[in-house]
């Protein structure tokens, strides 16, 4: 599947760094090491235990996940999205995230964002799809 994404972090209306804790807790459940660092990104490649994979970026408030394969790696990207309290851009520009983020997006983006009570693969799947192959 030639898809990719973003995942990014709004408080007050700006981006915002993400807890590079929780990053690293959540990658790795899917043996994820650091790959290095380029152009202050870390970047990480992560397998799920089906043998799904996925580049992932992580700079400041972004997120980009790149190329994920169709699989348990879209649970982790979720999941990774959903703990971070991160919105995902969506491929028509509209933002998923939780409906609690709305006040902390910025100007004008809560009224085309996709509010959710969280964060799960059911709500990216019925926000961005549909898909030619399931994602899992």
């Amino acid at each position: 599947m030639g898809y990719s994404l973003g995942l990014y972090r709004f408080s007050d209306g700006e981006l915002a760094d993400f807890d590079m804790d929780l990053v690293r807790a959540v990658l790795s459940a899917v043996a994820a090491v650091p790959e290095g660092v380029i152009d202050s990104a870390t970047e990480y490649w992560i397998r799920a235990t089906d043998g799904s994979e996925a580049e992932v970026s992580v700079s400041g408030g972004l997120i980009s996940v790149i190329r994920p394969e169709a699989g348990a790696v879209w649970k982790t990207v979720v999941e990774l999205a959903d703990r971070l309290r991160a919105a995902i851009l969506l491929p028509d520009g509209r933002l998923l995230c939780r409906a609690e983020m709305r006040g902390q997006l910025p100007e004008g983006m809560e009224h085309d964002a996709v509010l959710v009570p969280e964060t799960t693969l059911a709500a990216f799947e019925r926000a961005a799809g549909p898909f030619r192959h399931p994602l899992t």
